[in-house]
């Protein structure tokens, strides 16, 4: 008998002194470093608007999430949180005792863990401190890190960054995620239902997740509530309210990546900053971009590359039909003609980007047809020669001194000779259209895109007198040599819309910007700088418009025409039709459109910067009246502009491009002078 009682009183000593010993074993066994949860810094998502506010895009690593302070969170959200999760949340250090026996003794009952005890502090733990491994040793480290935490953090601290860190499903990282991502909201938003969904999720996410499984999330749900309910937290009409919503839920994407060639643009633009954390700084990014006109600028582009393939087999078709019909009769003199092309109609390709001429701000940037196939950004990294569209700044220079659209140019061919690495070689230009005018006003000559009169007006003006001019856009790699005329050098559909700009911009020549402010924890840490450039005046860079102007209603710019709005533009087509553009402006925007082959072969024979761009410049115009018909529609004349006629033609001259002497003064009433 005395055996017996001793041994039972051991044992009931080693029952009382064993939790101790174990306890005291994992504290001194184990070092418990709580610095990621006290000094808690979690990656959090970028985000990217446009001009208007509009969400662009998400742009993350591994963990998409939106971090929410604890003045941010409802309190209403704590209260359903602690009903479901930890009643005595504010009156426990970090365990609750009473929970633990409880689920101790249905453990012995069950034979296997039915509940769980876990508080919300210790749910913290076991996510950002420990694994999810079910062993006893792990709920022994994570007790004792609970109650670690407790000393160090407050109550508001440890919601926080539970709230912050516990995953909700659908790759939502966080409450203030998930409320966004399921609902479109911000937390202050929030339904009480809706509340109630996102705090029951973190038990079982991709069960509850309401995109996935409705009902099943709406019974959680209103457990939640009803929980509330009994505790008393909630009135009776609340409560009933709360069970018959039915929230509408979002079954979004993560990035929501609306406009990918702006997202990778942004992307570049921060590391030329020097931001490095770009995907897990929690920045907020606003741009200068406008979302519709974006999309306008993406379908354009497309429509005139389909309008494009379609063309072109057109073209094929009929060649070859001819080719055959030949071949039935012999007619060898005929056959030799016709040259069928081989064109792999699978690199065609393009590029739009659209600024504000004032501010230089993009207001649209595409850089291919379809960035799902090729994500290479032709508009910002593409180098093309622009063959004619860079005529326009020589006619500028011409102008700044002192020609007027009236002035003749001689349009005539001519050979030039020159050395290249000790060998004597020939050039010899010739137009598009394969003759010549003879003499050729200034005004037809840039109309007609005529090559043979750019080349002797760079003459008459004098090459070094040219290049010394020119220097004032800052335009690179300009070439030392009369190709200069035919725009030989290379540049991106973007170089070239702020080199645009010097026009567009009555003389001043404005940087393009893509990023209007960056903010980071309610800080701004970078707002964008207008940067400009005079490189003209008023009057004189409105003559060139006019000319422009007239390209685009009577010259290779046709087919950029559009009803309502005045447009002033100029194509451009290198040797052997390899690039296709079409650079100009409406009374606000300046746009480029680039087309060509990715692989630098020709595109098909009749495919001009006229043909094949314009459409895209028509149609991107044409979206931007549907979109903003309150837009300006008119060329502003500056002061100093004065209209004459000359020859029975409407012209422009100034002080510095004064008319051709009168030979008779018109008494026409609106005073215009006749000559």
């Amino acid at each position: 008998m005395k055996y017996l009682k001793r041994t039972l009183l051991t044992l009931l000593v080693l029952g009382l002194i064993t939790p101790f010993a174990v306890v005291g074993y994992f504290l001194y066994a184990y070092d418990y470093d709580i610095s990621k949860l006290v000094d808690y810094h979690p990656d959090v998502t970028t985000r990217i608007y446009d001009k208007d506010g509009r969400k662009i895009a998400n742009i993350f690593k591994k963990k998409h999430r939106y971090y929410a302070t604890f003045n941010e969170i409802p309190p209403r959200i704590v209260e359903a949180l602690v009903a479901i999760e930890d009643t005595t949340f504010f009156e426990h250090p970090g365990i609750n005792i009473d929970a633990i026996f409880r689920a101790a003794i249905k453990v012995v009952r069950a034979g296997k863990a039915v509940e769980g005890a876990s508080t919300i502090t210790q749910q913290l733990v076991k996510n950002v401190l420990l694994t999810r491994e079910k062993k006893l040793s792990r709920k022994i480290k994570e007790a004792i890190y609970a109650i670690k935490i407790e000393h160090a953090l407050t109550k508001e601290q440890i919601l926080e960054r539970y709230l912050n860190e516990i995953y909700y499903g659908h790759g939502y990282y966080g409450i203030k995620t998930a409320a966004d991502g399921y609902f479109h909201k911000r937390l202050d938003e929030l339904t009480l239902k809706e509340m109630a969904i996102l705090v029951g999720l973190p038990k079982a996410p991709s069960t509850y997740a309401p995109t996935k499984n409705y009902d099943i999330s709406m019974g959680r749900a209103n457990r939640v509530i009803k929980r509330m309910y009994v505790l008393g937290w909630i009135d009776k009409g609340a409560y009933d309210a709360a069970l018959a919503e039915q929230p509408k839920v979002f079954n979004d994407t993560l990035t929501q990546n609306k406009a990918p060639f702006i997202v990778d643009e942004v992307a570049r633009r921060f590391r030329d900053l020097n931001i490095r954390d770009f995907k897990t700084g929690g920045y907020e990014v606003y741009t200068t971009v406008d979302l519709s006109l974006q999309n306008a600028a993406r379908k354009s582009l497309k429509f005139a590359y389909n309008a494009a393939h379609k063309r072109i087999k057109k073209y094929q078709d009929l060649e070859q039909e001819k080719l055959t019909q030949l071949e039935k009769i012999k007619n060898s003199t005929e056959q030799e003609k016709i040259v069928l092309q081989d064109v792999n109609v699978s690199q065609l390709n393009g590029a739009l980007v659209s600024l504000d001429s004032k501010s230089g701000d993009i207001l649209a940037l595409v850089g291919s047809v379809d960035y799902k196939k090729s994500s290479y950004d032709r508009a910002t990294q593409g180098r093309r020669q622009p063959g004619s569209a860079f005529k326009p700044f020589i006619y500028q220079v011409a102008i700044d001194l002192g020609y007027s659209g009236a002035t003749e140019l001689v349009d005539i061919a001519k050979t030039y000779e020159y050395e290249k690495d000790g060998h004597e070689m020939k050039w010899q230009p010739k137009n598009y259209e394969k003759n010549y005018k003879g003499l050729v006003t200034l005004r037809d000559a840039l109309i007609h895109s005529r090559n043979l009169a750019t080349i002797n007006l760079v003459n008459d003006i004098g090459l070094a007198t040219l290049l010394r001019e020119l220097k004032k856009f800052h335009i690179k790699n300009i070439p030392n040599d009369l190709s200069i005329a035919l725009g030989t050098m290379s540049m991106s559909p973007l170089e070239l819309a702020k080199y645009y700009t010097s026009f567009s911009n009555q003389g001043v020549q404005v940087k393009p910007h893509i990023i209007n402010s960056i903010e980071k924890d309610e800080r701004t840490i970078y707002v964008k700088t207008l940067e400009k450039n005079i490189v003209g005046t008023p009057t004189q860079t409105y003559i060139l418009t006019t000319i422009l102007e007239d390209v685009v209603k009577r010259g290779t710019a046709r087919r950029a025409r559009v009803k309502g709005i005045e447009l002033a533009a100029k194509t451009g087509t290198t040797n052997s039709n390899v690039d296709g553009w079409l650079a100009g402006y409406s009374p606000t925007m300046t746009t480029v459109v680039w087309f060509g082959n990715d692989n630098n072969t020709p595109m098909y024979k009749r495919e001009t910067g006229g043909r094949i761009a314009g459409p895209a410049f028509a149609a991107y115009y044409r979206n931007v009246l549907k979109l903003y018909p309150q837009i300006k529609r008119k060329f502003d004349v500056p002061e100093g502009i004065i209209e004459a006629t000359v020859n029975g033609k409407k012209e422009y001259f100034s002080e510095i491009s004064k008319p051709p002497k009168a030979q008779e003064i018109s008494d026409d009433p609106q005073g215009e002078l006749l000559w």
